[in-house]
């Protein structure tokens, strides 16, 4: 872990943010809306209790942990023989992460980390988003989005209960407004990325692999062939790859004993 990366401008706004949510949902709207000593308003701030610090440990996840390098000894095997047969391919990298300390053509002297099946670096967490730590950041988006769409439901039931024929209920009106405007902006956001995810994770691939395809899609189709992503090895499969082979351990980020080295992965035999 590197304490570092959590002295950063962007990670302290999303600690900020979070608090601010948690704080205004839980004591201010479920108490204004059901009252915290009922049972519904109990459940209620119960559960968003629960997703609040789900979404936060995935977050402190996604911060301290190493994306992934690739090992300095890594070498690619050679292709030989009946590899075509095997089914599996090895030492294929997502992400051509095959080499590492590649030193940059524009700035002489600078050295550049590869990282395994590396996706992309996120401001937010100030650290990259890589074979390690891509299931906390699935899962910190997947709470995150149901936090933020739960906390909208809660401000709106609210609001429509709420009498506001009483005078000198402007700022009340505005900060009604502005909270439900970030929150429905919010859940609209986050929502897209996870969807997004959703569809890498079923597909077996990286988001800068995702662009690679497309523009090898395109030569295939050009040259009268078509093109299959070599890692799709269907919905299923791509699913336990990151998530885990047990279903029961899938919601839980920190269950990463079924990552192996990172280096090798099984292929479709489509694209044999």
């Amino acid at each position: 872990m590197k304490p570092k990366r959590f002295l950063s401008i962007p990670i302290f706004s999303v600690f900020l943010l979070l608090g601010f949510v948690y704080y205004v949902t839980v004591f201010v709207f479920i108490e204004d809306w059901v009252g915290l000593q009922t049972s519904p308003g109990f459940l209620n701030a119960l559960i968003f209790t629960l997703l609040a610090f789900l979404s936060l440990f995935s977050f402190f996840l996604c911060v301290s942990s190493d994306p992934g390098r690739v090992p300095p000894s890594y070498v690619p095997d050679v292709e030989v023989g009946n590899v075509a047969d095997q089914g599996t391919k090895r030492n294929m990298v997502h992400n051509q992460g095959v080499v590492t300390n590649v030193v940059s053509p524009s700035l002489p002297g600078l050295i550049i980390a590869v990282f395994v099946e590396g996706d992309h670096h996120c401001l937010w967490m100030n650290n990259c988003v890589g074979y390690w730590n891509y299931k906390a950041f699935v899962m910190l988006v997947f709470y995150a989005t149901i936090g933020s769409i739960h906390s909208t439901v809660i401000l709106v039931t609210c609001t429509l209960q709420k009498d506001w024929d009483f005078s000198g209920m402007a700022p009340v009106k505005i900060f009604y407004f502005t909270f439900g405007a970030m929150m429905v902006a919010l859940s609209l956001t986050l929502g897209t990325l996870l969807g997004w995810h959703i569809y890498l994770l079923t597909h077996n691939m990286t988001t800068i692999e995702y662009y690679e395809g497309i523009r090898a899609a395109w030569l295939a189709k050009k040259s009268g062939q078509s093109y299959h992503h070599p890692f799709n090895i269907g919905v299923y499969k791509n699913i336990t790859l990151i998530l885990g082979p047990s279903m029961l351990k899938w919601l839980c980020p920190s269950s990463v004993g079924h990552l192996k080295d990172g280096i090798s992965f099984p292929v479709s035999r489509d694209s044999l």
